[in-house]
């Protein structure tokens, strides 16, 4: 998988509504009910991620859960990322 261009990630970033640019990755914060709705969210994105085979970084700060993807493979973004992001958008 290769890494996209800059026009190519702008793109796709306009299709995902809350994801910013965040270096040779991107970010969004979900603000969940509470804890364990925050839990309940990592738990249902970890079966999709472990079935693509590509990971997120994930932080856990009561119910705010951030997610951060980028291809550390490839040293940026690649579309598994924004792949990543829309199925994390499915399920939150």
């Amino acid at each position: 998988m290769s890494k996209l261009s800059r026009s190519e990630i702008d793109r796709r970033l306009k299709d995902l509504k809350g994801w910013t640019l965040d270096g040779e990755a991107i970010r969004k914060q979900y603000t969940l009910a509470g804890f364990p709705e925050a839990i309940a969210f990592v738990n249902r994105l970890v079966p999709e991620a472990e079935a693509a085979d590509h990971h997120p970084d994930i932080t856990i700060n009561y119910k705010r859960v951030t997610l951060v993807y980028s291809t550390h493979s490839e040293g940026g973004l690649t579309a598994k990322d924004f792949a990543g992001a829309a199925m994390a958008d499915r399920l939150a």
